[in-house]
């Protein structure tokens, strides 16, 4: 999806505050967007507040630049968490926010700003993410969103939501590089000591040192052995013979280091490999599926696109390469 700037070369992002939201949230679109193209106009972010601004829950205080009629004037509008679970938006906010979406603007939520959304109906029969704590809150009240509880953010048709806290860095920098390529992106990324890209969702697995005892040295030595070789059958059983242990005893103790089972740790690798290759090469997908050490091309798309949502193909225009300066329009 793209966007009409309001002015040529410049996109219109208004952040709407609210009393007792985080202080956070409100900084993480005001840091990201406001570092892009510095001393040039690309981006212009403004804070909106509905009736007088107030306190942040740090007790912060919010200077406006405008009220809800700013939101007509937006190329993405940015709901920076919601206070109140409980209370919908005003019947103004959520006409503007259906009108932005409508004149096809980006309208974001970010962590519990999901609700805002939800509340004004744009997120019914579309895929939405938000802050894992508020799961069961959210599909008691929004039975008719398909929320992704392990997505760090979803973009739907415009509709852009994440996870909580950390995940909306990623979801500003996802919109960076939506808008204007991996180039600024990657820039963004590096000032703020972030990643570009972040793998996995909310329910990531903690990456947990080996303890120093041979057992687990041998499964670390292991573990690199198969990332050298992914192309080969790596069977439960080939792969305890290697270490000397049971079938049990290494499943166990694979699962115990990892977090994962032996199945899905070698094909999450695959899937690692396949992506730098996708973005660091012109490859044509089927020799990336054989380095990455699928059995085929069908076998490594279908895989792709379960995991990741998106076609290999998709990946690496997103991704791969260095992009044109993409222009801002729908």
């Amino acid at each position: 999806m793209t966007i009409h700037p309001k002015a040529a070369g410049t996109t219109e992002v208004v952040l709407l505050a609210q009393p007792g939201v985080s202080a956070f949230h409100l900084s993480v679109p005001l840091a990201i967007f406001g570092m892009c193209f510095e001393g040039r106009t690309e981006f212009r972010v403004r804070v909106a507040a509905e009736g007088r601004g107030g306190p942040t829950s740090h007790c912060l205080m919010i200077r406006e630049d405008g009220g809800l009629e700013l939101l007509d004037e937006a190329d993405v509008v940015v709901i920076a968490g919601w206070p109140a679970l409980g209370q919908p938006p005003s019947e103004a906010l959520e006409h503007r926010l259906r009108a932005a979406h409508e004149r096809g603007a980006y309208v974001v939520g970010l962590c519990y700003g999901t609700y805002a959304l939800a509340y004004a109906g744009l997120l019914d029969g579309r895929r939405a993410a938000t802050h894992w704590a508020g799961e069961s809150d959210f599909q008691a009240r929004f039975p008719h969103v398909k929320l992704d509880v392990d997505a760090l953010y979803v973009d739907e048709d415009g509709l852009v939501t994440s996870a909580g806290t950390g995940a909306g860095l990623d979801c500003c920098i996802y919109l960076v590089r939506k808008l204007y390529g991996s180039k600024e992106a990657n820039r963004v990324a590096r000032v703020m000591v972030l990643p570009p890209h972040r793998e996995g969702g909310q329910a990531q697995y903690i990456d947990q040192p080996v303890p120093d005892n041979s057992r687990d040295a041998a499964l670390s030595s292991l573990m690199d052995d198969v990332r050298r070789n992914l192309g080969d059958d790596h069977s439960i059983d080939s792969l305890a013979s290697k270490v000397a242990m049971s079938r049990r005893t290494f499943t166990r103790r694979f699962a115990k280091v990892t977090g994962m089972t032996v199945g899905d740790w070698v094909q999450a690798e695959r899937l690692r490999r396949a992506k730098e290759l996708l973005e660091s090469s012109a490859l044509p997908i089927d020799v990336v599926a054989e380095k990455a050490g699928f059995q085929s091309s069908v076998a490594f798309r279908q895989s792709f696109k379960r995991a990741m949502h998106v076609s290999p193909s998709d990946w690496r225009r997103t991704f791969g390469g260095e992009p044109e300066l993409r222009q801002v329009g729908r």
